[in-house]
């Protein structure tokens, strides 16, 4: 039962407890089942009427999101901000290529991104202060990183990874109710968890918003069909790399989205229905936060083991060859064949992953063996992946309204280094990202880096002001707060940071 005590206050300027009504207490009621109390509610509130009001251009442009995440950091001087004329321990091997925007050269070995970049805005100008592999500082927002942050996902001072952040105000709209597609969804499976040689890595968590926000994670089901030898200081391993050629029976699954084969939907029904009386039975137990959130991963799993449409979704083998051959079979094409069926089908926010794969300083972090990695194992399967990916979009009518996003922690650094095979190291000063679609400009560069790439010398541009455009672009206030552990408003990017209006059309 609920009480409501104390004398008559303005709450939004529009209720008091004398005057609430008794469908508002019972809906309140109701979402206290789902992890809000009507505080939260009333909140919840305000910022739903906030989110709606006119917030500039861009705002609520995009109707969903991919998320491409490219751990490591590729090079902005081998993809989108090459310096021909730049000494040769500057410059490096590569040449660029004109793109089909004049002035927006790209790498020689990306020729299927030159074909598209007038879908694409270019930012040269990222930059920050944390040279280090700072995931949760590039995909949440908090205010700086550090090694052991980095290092510890559970550390109590981490904010909510952008796509918790998503699914937190999808949850609000839907008013707590579950459904048979997540809102936050990852690909190909669970972030930092394919390699050995370092602890799992910090970043795409719920934080303060509860386990229940964590992205729900696919598993890959497939083979890889090329061999490649990884160096890691004195360590070398040959590893069968799907990120560089996966088989034709690839595709993904859910942990939870295929009933062991002895559980039929009438047992399971039937172990629902007394998973309710229980529940029912307990409603006058102050439940605590952790109690909430296995509640809601239990009506997730629910929700996801008896949905075929999220079965169906994520095997890609019912794709066409031409289209799998468009995205290119590798696992970073093939999980974003994967993330935009997930989109037709209904989720708000996939992220792919191009994760370490067999061995830690793996994947874009190229300190060793810089031009061999890029040239055979990074730029080819990247060029082809990103380049069908905005092309399929374009073909089914869904890239003006479907933000895509590729970004990284950082850049790496200008001058090359003579030992290691040649190699280069974090870079946080300057770097690239590309956004496409979802309201976002065609063909447009913002921001310009310094004769070397080392340095912004036009608009810089932050990460937070990165997320806060990502919000803007899906229709959600950046300057939101969300309430952490210690009942503290935290508000999604800092104070500082916003979205940046020349990124949008």
């Amino acid at each position: 039962m609920l009480r409501v005590l104390g004398s008559p206050i303005s709450i939004l300027g529009q209720h008091s407890p004398s005057n609430i009504t008794r469908r508002e207490l019972l809906h309140a009621g109701g979402l206290a089942a789902a992890g809000l109390s009507l505080p939260q509610l009333l909140a919840s509130q305000k910022l739903a009427a906030a989110s709606t009001a006119p917030q500039g251009i861009g705002f609520g442009s995009a109707k969903r999101c991919l998320f491409l995440y490219l751990y490591g950091a590729p090079s902005q001087l081998e993809t989108v901000d090459m310096k021909p004329h730049a000494p040769v321990e500057i410059r490096g091997t590569m040449k660029p290529i004109p793109s089909v925007v004049p002035g927006l050269d790209v790498c020689e070995h990306l020729p299927e991104m030159a074909k598209i970049m007038d879908r694409v805005t270019v930012v040269r100008s990222v930059t920050h202060a944390h040279p280090v592999h700072g995931v949760a500082f590039a995909t949440t927002g908090i205010p700086s990183i550090e090694t052991a942050m980095e290092l510890s996902p559970y550390d109590q001072r981490h904010h909510p990874y952008v796509g918790s952040v998503v699914e937190y105000f999808e949850r609000q709209k839907k008013q707590g109710q579950a459904t048979g597609i997540p809102d936050n969804l990852a690909l190909p499976f669970p972030f930092s968890s394919q390699r050995v040689g370092e602890v799992a890595r910090a970043g795409p968590y719920a934080s303060y918003l509860g386990a229940s926000y964590n992205p729900i994670y696919t598993e890959y089901t497939g083979k890889a069909t090329r061999s490649v030898v990884k160096t890691l200081a004195d360590r070398k391993i040959d590893c069968h790399d799907p990120y560089v050629g996966c088989d034709l029976e690839s595709h993904f699954k859910l942990a939870t989205t295929k009933p062991l084969p002895e559980v039929k939907l009438d047992r399971l029904n039937r172990r629902r229905t007394l998973l309710e009386q229980f529940d029912a039975s307990r409603k006058q137990i102050d439940m605590n936060n952790n109690a909430l959130a296995m509640s809601q991963y239990q009506e997730m799993a629910f929700s996801l083991i008896t949905s075929r449409e999220v079965s169906s979704a994520l095997d890609i083998r019912s794709e066409p060859q031409a289209t799998r051959d468009l995205y290119g079979m590798t696992l970073f094409g093939q999980s974003c064949l994967a993330g935009r069926r997930m989109l037709e089908a209904g989720t708000k926010l996939v992220s792919v992953f191009w994760d370490e794969y067999g061995l830690a300083g793996d994947a874009w972090d190229t300190h060793w063996n810089h031009y061999p990695r890029m040239l055979d194992q990074l730029l080819p399967p990247f060029d082809r992946a990103y380049s069908g990916l905005i092309l399929d979009l374009e073909q089914r009518g869904m890239l003006d309204d479907t933000l895509v996003v590729c970004l990284s922690e950082h850049g790496r650094t200008p001058k090359l280094s003579t030992g290691r095979g040649g190699g280069r190291d974090h870079w946080s000063r300057a770097y690239s990202v590309m956004f496409a679609g979802g309201g976002i400009a065609r063909g447009n560069v913002v921001g310009a880096t310094d004769r070397h790439a080392g340095d912004p010398i036009d608009r810089p541009v932050g990460p937070k002001d990165l997320l806060a455009t990502i919000y803007h672009a899906l229709g959600i206030d950046p300057h939101t707060t969300l309430t952490d552990r210690g009942n503290r408003q935290i508000p999604l990017v800092p104070e500082s940071a916003d979205y940046v209006p020349e990124m949008f059309g």
